[in-house]
């Protein structure tokens, strides 16, 4: 079987992708935090009033698995950066400490920041583009990967972290 490889422009779009996720990174050890920490507390300041956030939002909106969720969130509750509490029977929210707060304006916020600006310094119409394709994207991506054939033996509950592990917090 002959395998084939990405196309020129796929090539370019992975490259640019896998850079801007460098500069990211980059961003959080210069913050001297992980890159899911970072995530988490950007996620939460670009929630609603940037104080809180339901946990299931910081699951969808980061892809981080819940695995590294969980782990990632008891670190910053232990520093005293955030708290969980219960918002229904099963659901959570995270909210920033005083503590997280200035971490928060210090890090995530200053990022928030940045982009803020480059985009503000493209034109109305470039950024509509960028963001129409960008979804374009998402959207035939996603409705084209639900097709894939499993080959790893894993089945649908397991992949969506619905297997015996209980004690991830990110459960719905």
């Amino acid at each position: 079987m002959m395998m084939r490889s990405s196309s020129k422009d796929m090539k370019r779009l992975n490259h640019l992708i896998g850079e801007t996720e460098a500069v990211y990174h980059e961003m959080a050890v210069r913050f001297g935090l992980s890159d899911s920490a970072v995530r988490i507390l950007y996620t939460i300041c670009d929630y609603d009033d940037g104080t809180y956030c339901p946990l299931q939002i910081i699951c969808r909106r980061t892809g981080i698995s819940k695995q590294t969720i969980n782990s990632a969130m008891r670190k910053l509750e232990d520093a005293d950066i955030v708290y969980l509490t219960a918002s229904g029977s099963k659901n959570k929210t995270v909210y920033l400490t005083e503590k997280g707060k200035s971490l928060a304006s210090s890090t995530a916020l200053r990022m928030i920041e940045i982009e803020n600006h480059i985009l503000d310094s493209w034109s109305k119409e470039d950024v509509e583009k960028y963001l129409e394709l960008t979804e374009r994207f998402l959207i035939a991506l996603r409705e084209q990967s639900k097709g894939l054939i499993e080959t790893d033996g894993k089945n649908e509950k397991d992949r969506e972290g619905g297997g015996s592990d209980d004690s991830v917090i990110c459960y719905k």
